[in-house]
């Protein structure tokens, strides 16, 4: 016990003696918002406050072009033994016209703080049971395509053992659930006309989105409680007399587990589908799948630690 309070002292004396530094990490990246896969400043306003440490390794661009990966370590347990690699993730990419109303800016100052905590609770431990490596990611445009699942393609996660991530809320809580989300985009495509001179010459695209979005409105009708179905139309033409032969919309279908998920898209699916014969256009949608998450254990890494 006493190693252990001895460890917890040194975590809160490493962020106090460096809470200055760690609020102006977030409020420079606040103050200066940036769209997802365009967060130049915030990237390197990361890289250089880890690199102003020295002792951590420092790799920028990592994976993706605003990215980054700082790593410490390992430390600690026999020499050659495999290390444990603890990982904790910084977001700081923010939303079109509001900034960090997500507070991805606090979640790059939590991700740096506890990593500095843990990293100064081991750098005087000598008898560790097994190694210990901690590793910082910097995970951008979470916002909009998902840059997680670009970094675990890349192989970014590939030889982290177990990661930790805070994220602001409205109460304190040890794990958020995290539900199966699919975002759709769906592109229309009709014929243009003059809307005036020649309107049965043309297929008209917005009319497809606009029975879309009223298709998608009936169905949540009958959705279940815990479902959610909501969306945009993104774009819906040029000038009032061109019939638009192009039209756009953004949706997010969201459940708790990935089987309703499938469920839901079908239904979606044919909503979306029904317009496009109705108008005779087109449809082309895509589709990014987001899995929902489920608390893991770490009881086998704080038994490693208490060995």
């Amino acid at each position: 016990m006493e190693k252990q309070q001895q460890m917890k002292d040194d975590v809160k004396l490493c962020i106090d003696s460096q809470k200055d530094e760690l609020y102006s990490l977030s409020r420079d990246i606040w103050s200066r918002p940036e769209l997802a896969g365009e967060e130049t400043q915030a990237h390197d306003r990361l890289v250089r406050f880890f690199s102003q440490a020295h002792t951590w390794t420092v790799e920028s661009h990592y994976k993706l072009q605003t990215a980054f990966r700082a790593s410490w370590g390992p430390v600690g347990g026999r020499e050659g033994e495999q290390a444990l690699n603890v990982g904790f993730l910084c977001e700081y990419d923010a939303l079109p016209d509001i900034g960090h109303a997500c507070g991805h800016n606090l979640i790059a100052e939590v991700g740096a703080a506890a990593a500095l905590g843990l990293k100064a609770a081991l750098q005087n431990q000598t008898e560790l049971p097994v190694p210990v490596k901690v590793t910082v990611l910097g995970t951008p445009a979470e916002e909009d395509i998902g840059g997680k699942i670009d970094l675990m393609k890349a192989g970014a996660f590939a030889d982290i053992d177990l990661v930790f991530m805070a994220h602001p809320a409205q109460q304190d809580a040890s794990f958020l659930p995290t539900i199966a989300l699919d975002e759709v985009t769906v592109k229309y495509h009709g014929k243009a006309s003059h809307a005036s001179a020649y309107p049965w010459e043309g297929v008209n695209a917005l009319d497809a989105a606009v029975l879309a979005y009223n298709n998608i409105s009936v169905l949540r009708q009958q959705l279940k409680p815990e479902w959610r179905l909501h969306g945009i139309i993104k774009h819906g033409g040029v000038k009032p007399n061109i019939i638009p032969d192009f039209s756009e919309l953004q949706f997010y279908l969201r459940t708790p587990l990935v089987k309703d998920l499938c469920i839901l898209k079908e239904k979606a699916e044919a909503c979306l589908r029904a317009a496009a014969v109705a108008t005779g256009c087109k449809v082309l949608p895509t589709l990014a799948t987001y899995h929902s998450l489920f608390p893991g254990s770490i009881l086998s890494f704080t038994s490693a630690l208490r060995r």
